[in-house]
């Protein structure tokens, strides 16, 4: 997400750093890679030359300041940090200030979704009906009043169910009326909510615009929403503008933000309008909606992490009691293909990992050469441990070469892929036991305790003579090799025995096929 925001602020704070003393010249060289960046990533360029001429300003003037008081006591800054620092206030103030509130005045309160097709209001309006009734306690209905695209009321009506929220639709055609009586329909259901799913078009139109205006004259929602695709780029600043001109939005919910290596709607769409964003869709998930926070998004932008958010996921998908003795328990070494398989489980509750992985403050300069994020890895170690007998994933120690051999063909994965699992799980049961001896920020969240201590660890195996595991969810590309190599001359022969067997048993399993195939 943002990669192309990101990159330019990276390469402005390698420019910066290693410098003892910074002028207007090193500024200026800086700020043209943000330039660069923040263009090609579809920022307005006027909010572009705004927010770069108030980075320049307050890094000349403040230039000197390169220490700063910290609980009494001061603290020596870089002028790298100190360039990041600015960049960061600047990036909060133009997104900023933060407002999420939603207006709920009547006994049944309206919100009206409105933007253009493709954009993912049906969606989002489900994902905001989830949201306001497990976070706020309301109780809402969702009304159909696209009545124009093919299969939208259908779609409404599947979303609902999933949710267990009532939706309201007619084949009147007629999406005013629609509205207005959905309201009264509201009352009768006990429901104090009513989130309008309007139509939208490919382009903003008159015909479109004038049905809008028309709802909001009957209805007078007390919110009006307007659900921007954040992939669009600059064409988003100009519907955010005509939308707002029309029916005076009270916010913005932007979408695809984590489908979108630019994103820059997100920084110009509050600068230009004026109005908040309220909320980010950040994927498919019905439970995959945030509350905007301008910290938040400007801290993964600069490589900062945002362990704010990182939390609240981690909240919203585990049980805190239940999280706490699972970690004392696996600190302690008792730690299973299980516990393996209930880690991964919740890493897919809290979103892509890449995501994940942006929310960490581990690299600030994006991930090192030779590992990339992949989603699909944490498919193939949940179908190769559920391929496991319940023994083997109690005590994976007794998987020999003729287990591996099966539980590879049960999972349909390769044999190799199940001899790098044990190796993995090998080396973190190991790192279990090392971060109950200092535990961390991160020491009691399932699935990032290994990432918390990934230095810990290679310096571990380092000081063994070992090779360092790949994390959890990111490929190998033979710069990290997964797990330990033997060192000994009775772990070498074990080893090649072990191999020998290995192979043995593949070339028996190759027989039996092909036996069986004739």
């Amino acid at each position: 997400m943002l990669e192309t925001l990101s990159k330019g602020f990276r390469a402005a704070k390698r420019k910066l750093s290693g410098v003892a003393e910074i002028h207007e010249d090193d500024i200026d060289e800086a700020l043209r890679e943000v330039r660069m960046s923040l263009l090609e990533a579809d920022v307005d360029f006027k909010v572009t030359k705004n927010f770069l001429n108030r980075v320049r300003e307050k890094a000349v003037g403040e230039v000197v300041r390169l220490s700063a008081k910290a609980k009494n006591r001061k603290v020596k800054v870089t002028p790298a940090e100190h360039f990041i620092s600015i960049c960061k206030q600047e990036l909060e103030h133009l997104m900023g200030p933060v407002d999420t509130s939603l207006n709920y005045e009547r006994h049944v309160s309206a919100i009206m979704m409105v933007g253009l097709q493709g954009s993912g209001k049906t969606t989002t309006a489900a994902k905001l009906a989830r949201f306001i009734r497990d976070f706020q306690a309301r109780k809402p209905i969702l009304v159909a009043a696209d009545v124009y695209r093919p299969a939208a009321i259908d779609q409404l009506k599947v979303l609902g169910e999933r949710l267990g929220v009532p939706v309201y639709y007619e084949d009147s055609g007629d999406p005013i009326g629609i509205c207005s009586r959905a309201l009264e329909t509201a009352k009768d259901k006990g429901c104090d909510t009513a989130i309008f799913d309007t139509a939208g078009r490919l382009a903003i139109d008159d015909t479109l615009m004038n049905e809008l205006e028309k709802i909001q004259e009957k209805t007078s929602p007390e919110n009006i929403l307007l659900v921007s695709d954040a992939m669009i780029g600059q064409d988003a600043v100009r519907t955010a503008s005509e939308f707002n001109r029309r029916l005076e939005l009270t916010g913005f919910i932007l979408t695809k933000l984590d489908g979108d290596a630019r994103g820059g709607a997100a920084l110009s769409i509050k600068e230009v309008t004026g109005r908040p964003i309220k909320f980010i869709g950040m994927g498919e998930g019905l439970d995959q909606l945030e509350e905007f926070r301008p910290d938040g998004l400007a801290s993964r932008i600069l490589g900062l992490g945002d362990i704010v958010g990182l939390m609240q996921d981690f909240e919203s998908v585990v049980d805190a009691e239940k999280a706490e003795r699972d970690a004392m328990r696996m600190l302690r070494g008792r730690f299973t293909m299980d516990d393996f398989l209930e880690q991964i489980r919740t890493l897919k509750k809290m979103g892509s990992l890449s995501d994940l992985f942006e929310k960490l403050p581990m690299f600030p300069d994006g991930l090192p050469e030779g590992m990339a994020v992949d989603d699909t890895q944490l498919l193939k170690i949940e179908s190769i441990i559920q391929s496991m007998t319940k023994k083997e994933r109690l005590k994976p120690e007794i998987i020999d070469p003729s287990r591996v051999v099966r539980i590879a063909t049960g999972s349909g994965r390769k044999v190799q892929d199940v001899e790098e699992l044990q190796q993995r799980f090998l080396a973190m049961k190991e790192m279990m036991s090392a971060i109950g001896t200092q535990p961390g920020l991160l020491s009691k969240i399932p699935g990032f305790k290994q990432l918390g201590q990934i230095g810990q660890l290679r310096k571990m195996l380092k000081q063994k003579g070992g090779r360092q595991p790949m994390p959890l969810g990111m490929e190998d590309d033979g710069n990290f090799p997964a797990g330990p190599r033997p060192k000994t001359d009775e772990e070498r022969k074990k080893a090649k025995k072990f191999r020998k067997k290995l192979k043995e048993q593949r070339r028996k399993s190759k027989k039996k096929k092909k036996k069986k195939k004739k």
